[in-house]
């Protein structure tokens, strides 16, 4: 997440493999332009999901916090 969020918005956050960098929607959980293979879309979004609360904190208050990996 860079923040930067009033001149940087909607809210979101990149994903970053090897080979990809694409920013997805906090609000909601989708792939806002580039291309990011698919299973690690759906691991993305559900990421976002379970801690939108959170990432939307952080967006607004510009304090990160570790989240907790997916099971």
């Amino acid at each position: 997440m860079y923040l930067r969020n009033k001149l940087h918005n909607p809210p979101h956050v990149h994903a970053i493999t090897q080979d990809f960098d694409a920013p997805f929607s906090i609000a909601t959980g989708e792939i806002m332009e580039g291309e990011f293979p698919p299973k690690a879309q759906a691991l993305v979004k559900e990421f976002i999901l379970k801690y939108q609360k959170e990432l939307l904190e952080m967006w607004k208050t510009e304090k990160y916090a570790k989240l907790p990996p997916l099971r």
